[in-house]
């Protein structure tokens, strides 16, 4: 019998409680753990990061039977699910996903995907955020994360960093047969230089303005996630809170000692 690592498990996502990428978390939970707890938000919520709702109401949806649609942010349906609906039914595992595209680099700041498990990692709850690459006017591979997303997880199920950080794994841009085995990375600069902004004139002539990431091409570092992703293996990352830049720290206070 497959084992199953955990007892109940919370899945969640950015990209919204009708996502595909939802749907194949969910099945991939379920070879995971004896329970799987779906608590996703009721719309899109791509880039909102960290983001927890402290000025509004939550309204929560019940879909099915331990699927439940929340009107807020990823960190939200975290803070629900784990406080709230799943009553003494303590998470042991919360994973984000599966995203639709890639989370690489600097994007992880930005990634609601991440942020859920960032939340879970404040609540006290070991998290995996997972992603599967695609190539702009393709379709998306889910079948690769399908396939490959429950040894990932369960290789890491176990090993002791659960309480400092949480992983952020990405899957390849490749059939699941073709992709290459796991890569421990580095966040790396990933390929996000820039926020765009494009505006447009609605049908009432009254000017809407959209935000656009903007990339680059460059050569990825190497031993970081880009560079993984880009080789057709799996990335897996491990992210922490701690953004401080000891380099610079240690600058200022040289700084500071001689001005003193």
């Amino acid at each position: 019998m497959t084992q199953k690592p955990f007892r109940h498990v919370l899945v969640t996502n950015d990209d919204g409680i009708d996502a595909p990428g939802l749907a194949v978390m969910a099945e991939v939970a379920a070879q995971v753990a004896e329970t799987v707890w779906v608590v996703a938000p009721a719309q899109d919520q791509s880039g909102v990061s960290h983001a927890i709702s402290l000025h509004a109401p939550l309204r929560v949806h019940q879909r099915a039977e331990r699927v439940f649609a929340v009107s807020g942010t990823p960190g939200d349906c975290v803070a629900m699910g784990a406080r709230h609906l799943m009553g003494d039914a303590s998470p042991d595992m919360v994973l984000s996903g599966v995203n639709r595209g890639a989370n690489l680099g600097r994007e992880t700041v930005f990634s609601g995907t991440v942020g859920a498990a960032m939340t879970a990692l404040l609540l006290g709850m070991p998290a995996m955020a997972l992603s599967q690459a695609f190539t702009k006017g393709s379709p998306v591979k889910w079948d690769t994360a399908a396939t490959l997303a429950p040894d990932v997880i369960r290789r890491f199920a176990d090993t002791g960093w659960a309480r400092d950080c949480c992983l952020n794994i990405n899957f390849p841009d490749v059939a699941a047969g073709q992709a290459g085995g796991v890569e421990l990375t580095r966040q790396g600069a990933g390929s996000i230089d820039d926020v765009g902004v494009v505006t447009m004139q609605d049908p009432r002539d009254i000017s809407a303005h959209w935000l656009q990431l903007r990339r680059n091409s460059r050569d990825a570092e190497a031993g970081s996630e880009t560079a993984a992703i880009r080789a057709g293996r799996i990335s897996v990352t491990p992210l922490q809170f701690e953004r401080t830049n000891r380099e610079v720290l240690a600058a200022l206070q040289a700084g500071a000692a001689t001005i003193g």
